[in-house]
């Protein structure tokens, strides 16, 4: 019997062999000599087991295990809050931070890469396997961050429609990536408005359906370094979203609306609407009557709806934001120059994001000083 290590249950088994030879008459010294054990060994077995059956004995061995468990539950959560402090501050969104503080745990805890990667939630296989990168990522990069030196207020979806024009294979995803990655400013989203349909019939309900359908024009005020005001006549096709005219002079007046139409009628031909607000200088009666001479007709808007032409505007915040608020003129020369040369630019390389971020009149070839970076 030496060296023998009895279950509990046995241990229970030969306690009520005692109490059955004690009630029989046997003495205890005699009752502890038939079940093989010392008198010291009986009585520890039943100041544990005492009393005990064999259901209480398992009921006591599962509640050990229960114990036991929730000892090592306790453990663990009290490691997993040493894992998370230790890690870092904030949320770990990218794999490539969450692989930074694994590292940084297991160096400072001692604890296994199993254990940090599931208190952290990442995979084992995302820990292990280290991203190369593309190989064109540089070349890409010095892309995105060039375009967006030269053209300031567009995004990251305008970058990748001038990158896909000039031959990367490449979507907005990654190039939004990157963007984020080296730091580059979004501009602000624009609140979107909703359009007011009325009842009265009124031209919100012409929609542009084909090129040369609906024109619209508006006028633009700035300032030259001088403080001495010029104006600028839009004209733009509002299906095709192109530039058609940008009249740059000091004062713009009903005849200068009718010689800039004249321009444009004689190199595309009359649209069938012309849409306007309702300034002296376009329903003046000289315009209207003139308008209407050549074939076409025009669509005011109702007074105090500028909504209603909502494609000339556009291009007016368009105007304003990445070009006129960047720009000092020195002379009227100047601007007349620089405008028409941006013109060109949005008409034949900005892309629009209506037109799936292509331009709206892209031509074969594209002047050098307007042309997208390539390699």
């Amino acid at each position: 019997m030496a060296g023998k290590r009895e279950k509990p249950e046995d241990i229970i088994t030969k306690l009520r062999q005692v109490e059955v030879l004690q009630g029989q008459g046997a003495k205890i010294a005699d009752a502890v000599l038939q079940i093989g054990v010392t008198q010291q060994t009986f009585y520890r077995w039943r100041r544990e087991y005492g009393g005990m059956s064999r259901d209480q004995l398992k009921r006591l061995k599962e509640l050990e295990q229960e114990n036991a468990r929730l000892r090592r539950a306790v453990s663990d959560l009290t490691l997993d809050k040493l894992i998370l402090s230790e890690a870092a501050p904030g949320k770990l969104l990218s794999p490539s931070r969450r692989r930074r503080c694994i590292d940084h745990v297991r160096q400072e805890l001692g604890v296994s890469e199993r254990r940090a990667c599931r208190a952290l939630g990442q995979h084992r296989s995302t820990q292990r396997k280290v991203p190369v990168g593309c190989h064109d990522e540089e070349r890409l990069t010095a892309d995105i961050i060039e375009l967006a030196r030269l053209y300031g207020r567009y995004g990251y979806r305008q970058v990748t429609g001038m990158l896909v024009q000039a031959g990367w294979c490449v979507n907005h995803k990654r190039v939004d990536r990157i963007w984020r990655r080296e730091g580059l400013r979004v501009p602000p989203k624009q609140k979107k408005r909703g359009r007011l349909w009325l009842a009265d019939g009124s031209c919100v309900r012409l929609r542009p359906e084909r090129p040369n359908h609906v024109w619209s024009y508006d006028f633009v005020q700035d300032r030259t370094a001088d403080g001495r005001a010029y104006r600028m006549l839009n004209i733009i096709d509002e299906y095709t979203r192109e530039v058609l005219m940008i009249r740059v002079k000091r004062k713009l007046n009903a005849i200068d609306v009718v010689d800039a139409l004249t321009d444009l009628f004689i190199l595309r031909g009359p649209p069938a609407y012309i849409r306007s607000d309702n300034g002296p200088e376009f329903i003046a009666i000289k315009v209207r009557e003139w308008i209407e001479a050549v074939g076409a007709k025009t669509a005011y808007i109702e007074p105090g709806s500028p909504w209603e032409k909502g494609y000339v505007e556009s291009f007016n915040a368009r105007l304003r934001d990445e070009f006129l608020d960047g720009e000092i003129f020195y002379s009227l020369r100047e601007a007349q120059i620089l405008i028409e040369r941006w013109r060109r630019h949005y008409t034949t390389v900005r892309p629009h994001s209506a037109l799936g971020y292509r331009p709206p009149a892209p031509e074969a070839t594209i002047p050098m000083d307007h042309r997208p970076i390539m390699h």
